[in-house]
């Protein structure tokens, strides 16, 4: 796919979450091989500065806690301020957690939830009073295909993913009249690190009951490096959908996101229809 960072994206200031791996770390490259500025945050600025190089006029690392507020807002007005400017917000940052409901302690889910969708929360706070001043902007939300359709034994994952999803969807209603434009990304399986132990929580209390949850974390494990999604692409594919002037809101990436969603439309469909006439007499009669 043709990265179109050099037309369409020229001269835009870009702020990326999660930016020392995966995604993000394809992003940051791309971007500035591009000739864009970029404000890249990660939790380990070193790991961010080997990977993705030397601090430049073009490239700011910084490091941010997303789930904490203040550092959050921190990261964005310092970007903004180096920069001066703020155009395409990019929430990437968050892993994976595997494990049924029972097997999931509330502190393991909360931890999901604060990097996941608390996390993308405290970045738009931040972002939006920079965006509404000038009328422009594009938040970029990724979310996952577990948040349309989800797979056995990840729960609380698409949970957070549904989450995303949702509340990209809204937002996008809400800004649209400020010239600010919303998508959310839904991947499939791309060959990241993202299955890996850096990116992937599994349920550390599990209960024999649970085969079928054991036996889908299995079949997800040993794709590990075998994905068929190329990350190179997906970050093309993003910066692209950046670049034009009407962003769809909801974007799929990989041949298999494309097919679980549109199945996942097929069973709704038929089970909405199934219940028809029920769902349709719960008005008052009289």
């Amino acid at each position: 796919m043709k990265n179109n960072s050099n037309n369409e994206n020229k001269s835009k200031v870009w702020f990326i979450t999660g930016a020392s791996k995966g995604f993000g770390l394809s992003l940051v490259k791309q971007l500035l091989a591009g000739g864009q500025k970029v404000a890249a945050t990660s939790r380990y600025v070193d790991s961010l500065l080997r990977a993705a190089g030397e601090v430049s006029e073009n490239f700011l690392p910084l490091y941010a806690n997303l789930a904490d507020d203040k550092s959050v807002a921190n990261a964005i007005e310092t970007a903004r301020n180096t920069f001066n400017g703020l155009d395409v917000v990019i929430n990437n940052a968050g892993y994976g957690i595997g494990g049924s409901i029972e097997e999931l302690t509330d502190e393991e889910a909360r931890e999901s939830f604060d990097i996941n969708v608390f996390g993308t929360l405290n970045v738009i706070r931040a972002a939006m009073p920079y965006l509404r001043d000038q009328q422009s902007g594009h938040i970029i939300n990724i979310s996952s295909i577990a948040g349309i359709a989800p797979a056995t034994g990840w729960a609380l994952y698409a949970a957070t993913k549904f989450a995303v999803i949702g509340l990209s969807q809204v937002l996008a209603e809400d800004v649209k009249s400020m010239g600010i434009k919303v998508t959310v990304v839904a991947p499939g399986a791309f060959r990241t690190n993202f299955l890996s132990g850096d990116s992937l929580v599994i349920a550390r209390n599990p209960i024999d009951a649970y085969a079928d949850v054991r036996s889908s974390h299995a079949r997800y494990l040993q794709m590990d490096g075998k994905q068929a999604g190329d990350p190179e692409k997906a970050a093309a594919a993003i910066i692209r959908i950046a670049g034009e002037e009407n962003p769809p809101v909801h974007l799929l990436l990989g041949e298999d996101a494309y097919n679980r969603a549109m199945n996942k439309l097929e069973v709704l469909e038929h089970e909405f229809k199934l219940n028809e006439e029920l769902s349709k007499s719960m008005a008052y009669q009289g």
